[in-house]
């Protein structure tokens, strides 16, 4: 795709709608919407790379309560012609059909490798790459599974809901504690930079653009390979914006 004048293509991720960080979640909601009405004035491509919501379980003809703000937003964005892309991440990946069918959104498990402008770009959430994580990366395999997704959808939603928020709760509190999203640990010991370099062994990309780890990133993986993690919405209100040559990493405080 070559990107018309003028025209930029938006990353972020990590919104966690559901969960109240330094503001409310509907406060982070509008907050988020406000961003979306200004980067439609200018954007040929979103792309929303994983945990937009804090839990999200499809069931086959019911929506979960709330987030009517951003899910019509979306809708409106799409229905106007500018292209939405999503990608599930670990809090929401129990997606189905639901916004490929009401909101013709393409949703992505993997990370998925796009071309904009002669430039390659890898995407995707981020979790279970790099090397350990050997509990987590089982226990995706376990939710993935179709059977383990429909023996969740037959428990009474009060139930199946208040599991999912309380497991979320202990895994956020859980990373808190060993301070995983605070500070950059360097360049061997970030997983997502051992992964993105393991990855330009084979190919080359010229941008990496990843969620997920919650802290904003802006790391040169040579003098032609550019890795950016978005950060999230809950403290950073990071994103970044590819403008047809550079790609760049940036904060919203409106």
């Amino acid at each position: 795709m070559q990107l018309a004048s003028g025209k930029k293509i938006y990353f972020l991720s990590d919104f966690h709608l559901g969960v109240s960080g330094e503001v409310s979640s509907l406060e982070r909601e509008k907050k988020i919407i406000r961003f979306l009405d200004e980067a439609v004035k200018d954007a040929a491509v979103i792309f929303i790379v994983g945990d937009l919501f804090d839990f999200w379980y499809e069931y086959k003809t019911v929506v979960p309560r709330g987030y009517v703000r951003i899910l019509g937003k979306l809708a409106q964005i799409t229905d106007s012609g500018i292209a939405i892309h999503f990608f599930v991440g670990n809090h929401d990946m129990w997606m189905k059909d639901y916004f490929q069918k009401e909101m013709n959104i393409p949703v992505y498990f993997e990370p998925v490798a796009f071309e904009f402008n002669n430039k390659k770009f890898l995407i995707g959430h981020g979790d279970g790459l790099g090397p350990d994580d050997h509990g987590y990366k089982l226990l995706k395999k376990i939710f993935r599974n179709p059977v383990c997704q429909w023996l969740f959808g037959i428990l009474p939603p009060y139930i199946a809901m208040g599991l999912a928020s309380y497991f979320s709760r202990k895994s956020r509190a859980k990373a808190l504690a060993q301070n995983k999203d605070a500070v950059f640990l360097g360049e061997e010991k970030e997983w997502l930079i051992i992964y993105c370099k393991e990855v330009l062994q084979k190919q080359h990309y010229d941008f990496f653009v990843f969620g997920h780890r919650h802290l904003p990133i802006n790391f040169n993986l040579s003098q032609s390979s550019l890795y950016i993690n978005l950060g999230d919405w809950l403290k950073y209100c990071s994103y970044a914006v590819f403008d047809g040559t550079n790609l760049e990493l940036k904060y919203y405080n409106n």
